[in-house]
């Protein structure tokens, strides 16, 4: 079973600095209908403005992914880490016990384009930690990449939860199939460009909750760059 999420039915808000979509609940945006699918709770794609961005706020028991698609952002924590992420690489933030933040656009000229992730660890309370890496489009072009999974396998960052993410760029004319395993699930969610997924045709914003599907074929006649969450 395929149900599709359109881009347009997703919560949004645009305050002039800050441009967001939610896919499920957040914020000032509820709909009890859409609070998440299985161990995912958030996807939010954002446009921050130059210079803008988030001040310091706080997080526990969650794990956050954040990809920038253009531009650039600056992060700063309360376990002394600070980085800019650019487009290719993979921001992994495990909030646990207890962690602030903040996320600001590092340019002052140029709009950041990201998006991030919330997903639920499988148990309460872990020691908060932090990793970023580079997944290059070599690494990602007509094939699922791991970016993301809960022993760090293929070079992907580590959640604490039984969730495979993987993030990839379709090139046109080519195909991707994928079997998922018994009794799990898949989130695909269409970051650009857009993909038909076993005849659905997903544009970009677009998401679709799977289920009980032999087999995924993701395909485009054009380019589409996709998230592929494999959920337990």
């Amino acid at each position: 079973m395929i149900k599709l999420r359109p881009s347009a039915e997703r919560g949004h808000f645009n305050m002039g600095w800050l441009d967001t979509h939610h896919t499920f609940s957040f914020g000032e945006y509820h709909d009890p209908k859409q609070m998440g699918f299985r161990s995912l709770r958030v996807i939010n794609e954002d446009v921050v403005q130059p210079g803008e961005g988030f001040g310091t706020h706080p997080h526990n028991d969650m794990e956050i992914i954040t990809c920038v698609l253009e531009g650039a952002l600056e992060h700063k924590d309360s376990m002394g880490n600070g980085s800019i992420i650019r487009p290719n690489e993979i921001q992994r933030m495990s909030a646990g016990t207890g962690v602030t933040h903040s996320e600001f656009n590092h340019s002052k000229t140029d709009p950041v384009h990201l998006y991030q992730i919330w997903i639920l660890p499988e148990k309460k309370g872990i020691k908060p930690g932090y990793e970023q890496k580079e997944f290059l489009e070599d690494k990602r072009r007509d094939r699922l990449c791991l970016i993301a999974s809960s022993d760090g396998r293929d070079g992907s960052v580590k959640i604490h939860q039984d969730v495979d993410l993987y993030f990839s760029l379709l090139t046109a004319g080519k195909k991707i199939e994928w079997k998922p395993r018994p009794g799990r699930a898949a989130w695909i969610q269409i970051a650009r460009g857009n993909v038909d997924l076993n005849g659905n045709l997903l544009r970009e914003g677009d998401g679709a909750a799977v289920s009980d599907e032999k087999l995924l074929t993701l395909q485009t006649k054009e380019k589409g760059e996709f998230f592929l969450f494999d959920l337990n």
